[in-house]
């Protein structure tokens, strides 16, 4: 199995930020334990990172691994659509 890598950029401790990350976690619960590693990276503690995956926009979320890179920006609320936009598809269902 590939290990898939994510990597959330935001600017700080905001409201925004924190709601981002939340609904990444809720879009990824169909992922089995382990199967997925998310780093989140704060832009204003980081920016030489953001812009080295020339991130413009927080929050962002971007898959690292496994190859080709692809992004999402905006609140991450919709899962379905956060989940293709990302070409990652669940391995077990949610109940």
């Amino acid at each position: 199995m590939t290990e898939l890598r994510l990597t959330l950029f935001v600017a700080g401790d905001s409201p925004r930020a924190r709601q981002a990350a939340a609904n990444l976690a809720r879009a990824c619960e169909g992922f089995e334990p382990g199967a997925l590693t998310v780093e989140t990276v704060d832009v204003l503690v980081n920016p030489q990172l953001a812009d080295d995956f020339r991130v413009l926009t927080t929050p962002t979320v971007i898959r690292t691994a496994p190859p080709p890179r692809r992004r999402a920006t905006g609140d991450l609320a919709d899962a379905t659509q956060l989940l293709a936009a990302l070409a990652l598809y669940p391995t077990r269902t949610t109940q």
